[in-house]
């Protein structure tokens, strides 16, 4: 520990753990912990000799070294007159209520300093998703209540008023003509309360509460997702395709389920394929934010075949119907296309992602194999080192694509000569 007037040259040199006093303000300081994180300090006692430490501010916007000494002054201040500012905040932490620390919790998330187990910042389509369960289940049901009130029971009493619909109905979202259909039920009650307990983790991080109520609370079983297509239903949708065609349906969004079904990606990863992250000679996608971070991919000679045979109207290879961004009405073209030839509803593009899954299975590849190819979590780790794929996963991607041709009995439509799309 040394004593010296803090400036920024002190404080950009500071070692993890060491505290530096500031010479012209008592009690007055600055941590590094030993992270990187960098916070400014104020030590004193109380009327009645009780010491206290306060947390002023972590180093950088706003607070700035001078910043937070004008506030070390301003707290000293109030300590003459006999007040306690760190009891003071506490107790204002306290009575805080649930609504407000949701609005606390999505700051902090935004600003990228909460981060997520895999030790990176939430993506911004998992915020809004976040944001979209707060606004609607959340803050209408335990909004009103204090922080250092909710219990284990009021989580419960939550979850199942969730599942039992308590908070359907329609709200408008801040797009334009937006509107979201909020069903709720079992599965949406079991991913709010997980959020639920992330956010009361935030609580417990920041001194609110002593304890997170959502502990121990009994979920309800997940719902995996495990239903796969049937070899009849591959050519059940190849003929929806193809009749899609006929019906001048968008092209990129006939290609972009054609694309699906060959490499069993995300449809998120698919919608959001930028040109630039292709390199066909080589037949690799270098995907560089998925949900499991970076991701090299190898592509089969019938996904490059579909892709060789897109214009490029657009930075994404499947663009929207208007404009340059990424498609955004996919689900909604998606359920017509499928409707064409009483495709089960029940078929998602998660249905076609572990189908793939399960196909390559049946063939005999072996699960590290499989997760390189559909992005599996961890599959990313190995793919740090490669820089294109090879021969074994080629040969693995190559031989499920033919598979699935087989079964659906479609043929690669190349859209410049069959549906006449300009480039």
């Amino acid at each position: 520990m040394t004593s010296r007037k803090i400036a920024l040259k002190e404080v950009r040199t500071l070692n993890p753990g060491e505290i530096l006093w500031d010479g012209s303000i008592p009690g007055f300081g600055v941590r590094r912990q030993k992270s990187d994180g960098i916070y400014y300090f104020l030590k004193y006692r109380t009327a009645d000799g009780r010491q206290r430490w306060l947390t002023i501010g972590r180093h950088g916007a706003p607070w700035t070294p001078d910043l937070a000494r004008q506030e070390a002054v301003k707290i000293l201040g109030e300590v003459v007159t006999g007040d306690d500012p760190s009891a003071s905040r506490a107790e204002l932490r306290r009575g805080l209520t649930v609504s407000t620390l949701c609005d606390q919790y999505l700051v902090e998330a935004e600003s990228g300093r909460l981060l997520t187990r895999r030790k990176i910042a939430k993506k911004t389509s998992t915020l809004a998703t976040d944001r979209g369960r707060i606004e609607r289940h959340i803050k209408p049901l335990l909004g009103s209540l204090k922080v250092s009130a909710v219990n284990r029971a009021d989580v419960e009493k939550f979850m199942h008023a969730v599942a039992a619909g308590k908070t359907a109905g329609r709200t408008k979202t801040g797009r334009k003509r937006g509107l979201a259909i909020v069903k709720g039920g079992r599965g949406t009650a079991t991913r709010t309360v997980g959020l639920l307990g992330a956010i009361f983790s935030h609580a417990v991080r920041a001194g609110m509460r002593s304890d997170n109520p959502v502990h121990g609370v009994m979920r309800f079983a997940d719902g995996r997702r495990d239903r796969r297509l049937a070899d009849s239903e591959y050519q059940q949708i190849d003929k929806a395709l193809c009749a899609a065609h006929a019906q001048a349906i968008w092209p990129f969004a006939i290609g972009a389920i054609r694309f699906l079904l060959l490499t069993g990606w995300r449809s998120g990863e698919v919608l959001g394929l930028r040109w630039s992250e292709l390199d066909l000679d080589r037949r690799t996608a270098r995907l560089t934010d998925t949900k499991t971070g970076r991701s090299i991919r190898p592509l089969s000679t019938r996904a490059c075949a579909v892709l060789r045979s897109l214009p490029k109207l657009s930075t994404y290879v499947f663009p929207a119907s208007r404009g340059e961004g990424r498609m955004t009405g996919f689900p909604k073209i998606w359920a017509r296309i499928m409707k064409i030839n009483s495709v089960s509803v029940e078929i998602t593009p998660h249905t076609i992602r572990h189908s793939y899954a399960s196909l390559a299975s049946d063939l005999g590849y072996s699960e590290a194999t499989i997760a390189v190819l559909i992005g599996h979590k961890g599959a990313s780790i190995t793919s740090r080192y490669i820089h294109a794929a090879d021969a074994v996963l080629m040969q693995a991607t190559d031989a499920i694509a033919e598979r699935i041709d087989a079964l659906s009995k479609g043929v690669i439509i190349h859209f410049r000569e069959r549906v006449g799309v300009s480039t």
